[in-house]
């Protein structure tokens, strides 16, 4: 009873002390501690998780000239129409062709072998000789002009003395000349691509080539 009332007293005069020095707890003083100590670090994280909004860029207003060069570039070359696409049809481009008296001695040398050769024929048939005669020029098999290749020795039975004959102008020359330009500045699809050699169909010289087409009366091979 004795050491009990003793150890009473001890704790009592304990708790006594404790209140008149101020403390309120050993939790309060570690929880503001805490505090004291997080605040600066979450404001130091914050700095780097929200960094400062950027400087604006400032704009710069294009001047007039800038503008005019722009849609000087836009407009300076518009797209160009693919072969074939300026004309609905083989017979429109025919007629849209500018005909003149200045052709080149090429464009005649291909138009009098489309007359002799194929006049009568479907504008493709003509077409279709025409570029025979072009592809051979590129075939590295015969001549490299087109007039080298029409006037060929034992190559078109149409040719008198090596030379073309003369051609009275008129409505079937026309068109062989404009079937010539065509063929020329590539127009039109070639209706036989690739083609280097054609006959007639009433002859049969049994040639074993890769036939490519028959248009009208002729007949086209590789």
């Amino acid at each position: 009873m004795l050491f009990s009332s003793r150890a009473a007293s001890l704790a009592a005069t304990f708790i006594a002390l404790t209140a008149l020095a101020g403390f309120s707890g050993p939790s309060r003083a570690l929880g503001a501690d805490r505090d004291a100590t997080l605040i600066p670090a979450i404001a130091t994280t914050s700095a780097v998780i929200n960094p400062p909004a950027a400087k604006p860029v400032p704009s710069i207003e294009p001047s007039a000239d800038s503008a005019t060069a722009a849609d000087e570039v836009r407009t300076a070359a518009p797209a160009a129409a693919a072969p074939g696409l300026q004309f609905a049809s083989l017979a429109a481009a025919v007629a849209g062709q500018d005909v003149g008296d200045d052709a080149s001695d090429e464009l005649e040398c291909l138009a009098g072998a489309v007359y002799f050769a194929s006049k009568g024929e479907p504008l493709s048939g003509q077409l279709a000789v025409a570029n025979v005669i072009i592809n051979r020029t590129t075939s590295g098999r015969f001549p490299r002009t087109i007039c080298g290749v029409v006037k060929q020795p034992g190559q078109f039975s149409f040719l008198r003395g090596g030379e073309i004959p003369e051609i009275r102008s008129g409505a079937q020359y026309r068109t062989a000349m404009a079937i010539a330009e065509i063929a020329m500045d590539k127009e039109w699809d070639n209706p036989t691509p690739g083609a280097l050699y054609f006959h007639a169909r009433r002859v049969s010289p049994g040639w074993a080539r890769p036939r490519v087409a028959t248009i009208g009366n002729h007949i086209f091979f590789r």
